[in-house]
């Protein structure tokens, strides 16, 4: 599908079924994968467990977006009203069309042919990237993972570790083939040591951050009383994009507003420990509209819907919303660890993104996002990994009903006809009892053949799991046979 035809971008990947059936094959990535998330995990319950209040922390963060999703549109109003009393403007943006037009009108507003990005989920989501490329703007990532994804002209595996599917040699080889293609090269000799490619990033970037006019960013948090808008990171690559360039644009997910200012105490908390397993973000930056002489001396703020009021809409499904993107979900979800992130199609993977997509582009509108809810073995590890307690599973049974319910009609599928048949048989004892008999049978010829296996069309069902054998007596016989009629 290309942004043309939905609302959210898709990376190229068939259904979830058959791209999770080819990335079982790759033992590279199933061991990337595994190294990673269990070295990611450990930190994370460590740093969890230093916090005595830390279920009283996840309580909170849950209430405030509680309270974020029933007061939404009074928050955003307010935050516009703050955003513009410091000096900013704000932009209201429907869909990802009408954000990627509002953002390279504004580029090229500044005679600007390139921006620096800093990672942002919003602008994966909405294909920012290939839309400024199609207007003559390059837009370079300025993240060290999201930059290997994007010189290799890759997709992204995981929220907080794009190229979390890379190993260090693989890192190597991108940067020497790419990176001289886009601006400084990276050196001859370069190594796979996490020293010299960081080195070897760092250069590459430096001219960038100098010459850009316009930076783009995301948000973490915007605060409805002051205006304040947030970002969390790492590298240091956002605090340069933040400062640097003259002009700013953010574009933010109506869900990231915060009631107060003073909320960011209990989600700078929360986050940080969640993500990358730390006490607090290495670089905090937060901005009020402009201060003169100080920083960039314009800065937009793109509100998006995109999907959202509808995902608001639905009462069960609305706490997908309520997602920080920390990732911890995708960490502890076996399903993700097995497939990673790539087989999910969309730019949020694992569990969240396995609930909040088909949200976003609409349930019975896409075959994609229509296959992401069954996408889980529902072992709820994502909840309790969840810092604002979003029940993950009980919301994945909600949106597999709704995914039914909305391929009901016409030819029915096999799945239905079974459920047919099953209700035809539980609503008579008697028809119950020759079931029974029925299975024993089976279960005596499946047992003298040695085979776990359906016949015809069903075969297709048990190509990826077992069929138990059928008890070679009812419980009925049993009972009767024990003498206890």
């Amino acid at each position: 599908m290309s942004r043309d035809d939905v609302n959210v971008v898709w990376l190229g990947s068939p259904t979830f079924p058959k791209a999770a059936h080819d990335a079982l094959q790759d033992t590279q990535l199933r061991r990337n994968l595994k190294h990673a998330t269990t070295t990611i995990r450990d930190k994370r319950l460590k740093a969890v467990a230093e916090l005595d209040d830390w279920e009283t922390l996840r309580e909170a963060g849950s209430q405030i977006k509680d309270r974020v999703m029933r007061h939404l549109d009074e928050y955003l109003l307010q935050l516009e009203a703050s955003v513009t009393a410091a000096g900013g403007v704000v932009h209201w943006a429907q869909d990802a069309r009408e954000a990627n037009a509002i953002v390279s009108k504004l580029v090229r507003a500044k005679g600007a042919t390139e921006v620096v990005k800093i990672k942002s989920m919003a602008t994966q989501e909405i294909g920012l990237n290939e839309a400024l490329e199609d207007d003559g703007i390059e837009a370079t990532e300025t993240d060290l993972a999201e930059l290997i994804v994007q010189l290799n002209d890759d997709r992204p595996s995981h929220i907080l570790v794009p190229a979390i599917h890379r190993n260090r040699t693989e890192i190597r080889d991108i940067f020497k083939r790419e990176m001289g293609k886009h601006g400084i090269a990276a050196p001859e000799d370069l190594t796979d040591e996490p020293r010299a490619l960081a080195e070897a990033a760092r250069v590459h970037l430096r001219e960038k951050f100098l010459r850009a006019k316009v930076a783009i960013s995301g948000a973490n948090f915007a605060c409805a009383d002051t205006g304040t808008v947030g970002v969390v990171e790492s590298e240091g690559n956002g605090r340069m994009c933040l400062t640097l360039p003259e002009t700013l644009i953010t574009v933010m997910g109506l869900e990231k507003v915060l009631p107060s200012f003073s909320d960011l105490e209990v989600f700078l908390q929360l986050l940080p420990r969640s993500s990358t397993a730390e006490r607090m973000n290495p670089y905090t930056s937060l901005w009020t509209g402009v201060t003169p002489g100080d920083g960039p001396q314009e800065f937009h703020l793109i509100l998006l819907d995109n999907g959202r009021t509808k995902t608001l809409a639905d009462v069960e499904g609305r706490s997908a919303l309520h997602c920080i993107r920390c990732s911890a979900c995708l960490n502890v979800c076996p399903v993700y660890e097995r497939t990673g992130g790539r087989s999910y199609g969309s730019v949020y993977p694992g569990p969240i993104g396995a609930v909040l997509t088909p949200q976003l582009v609409g349930v019975g509108t896409s075959e994609h996002a229509d296959s992401l809810p069954f996408a889980s073995t529902l072992c709820g590890a994502c909840y309790d990994a969840c810092p604002v307690r979003i029940d993950i599973p009980e919301m994945l049974v909600h949106l597999r009903a709704k995914v039914v319910d909305s391929h009901r009609g016409g030819v029915p599928k096999p799945e239905a006809l079974a459920m047919k048949g099953a209700q035809v048989v539980f609503g008579s004892p008697r028809r119950l009892a020759m079931a029974e008999r029925l299975g024993a049978m089976a279960g005596r010829f499946v047992g003298i053949r040695g085979g776990r296996w359906l016949p015809g069309p069903a075969r297709k069902w048990t190509g990826a799991r077992d069929v138990p054998v059928p008890a070679r007596e009812s419980f009925r016989t049993w009972w009767r046979k024990a003498g206890r009629r």
